[in-house]
């Protein structure tokens, strides 16, 4: 397996932070007197901009989906000024690629800002080469927009390069660009329709280790 570069969707893969953006869309939803239905997780993971609007006009039955996305973020970066909860593996895998030379990127459908304040708290901003924000691109994941900007910018070829996803949405994006996708299953397990498009799916980064040591595509 030849692998020149790395790059991490950051909310449930870097980050322990989906169970908090799921809280704090239940307590926006509770303040609107509604019960988001079961399909709310899965739709709104990996999504911004337009799609996002569009998943939380249905499940919040409002007309302006942007007002709540907007007030969703503005509580999560005050949550996360005071604490960025690292995922398991983490820090090790990113020491790993580097000793290998391997560049390294970011690309999450959050905001510019919020990564890179994410990045900073927890301490690992100077592994990455490059970070894309899902607002750089003109179509959000699972479009492979994001990953093909994020490989550019860290001079790789999309078939030498690792995506790393908890989402459908984003596994379906990697697959579309063509990259080594590897799928961290967070809150979410993978559908039997989302495996075909995942090259390993690994319990943590630990394993992800494992794998690309033993160097065999399974």
């Amino acid at each position: 397996m030849n692998y020149t570069g790395a790059i991490f969707d950051m909310d449930g893969v870097l980050f322990d932070t989906e169970r908090i953006y799921q809280q704090t869309w239940h307590e926006l939803a509770e303040e609107h007197g509604i019960k988001l239905g079961g399909g709310f997780l899965k739709a709104i993971t990996g999504t911004n901009g337009e799609r996002m609007r569009r998943v939380v006009e249905e499940y919040y039955q409002v007309s302006d989906g942007a007002a709540v996305a907007e007030e969703c973020m503005k509580r999560m970066q005050e949550k996360l000024s005071e604490c960025v909860p690292v995922k398991d593996g983490v820090r090790e895998i990113l020491a790993f690629f580097r000793e290998q030379g391997v560049r390294m990127a970011v690309a999450s459908s959050s905001s510019l800002r919020q990564i890179e304040a994410n990045l900073a708290g927890a301490g690992i901003r100077a592994y990455f080469e490059a970070v894309v924000s899902g607002t750089e691109v003109e179509r959000g994941k699972p479009a492979p927009d994001i990953f093909l900007r994020a490989a550019e910018q860290i001079g790789c070829r999309t078939e030498e390069c690792f995506v790393f996803e908890d989402s459908e949405n984003g596994v379906r994006a990697g697959h579309g660009a063509g990259c080594i996708t590897v799928m961290i299953p967070d809150l979410i397990e993978p559908s039997d329709e989302v495996r075909p498009y995942c090259s390993w799916i690994c319990r943590d980064f630990f394993e992800v280790q494992e794998r690309v040591n033993s160097n065999v595509l399974s």
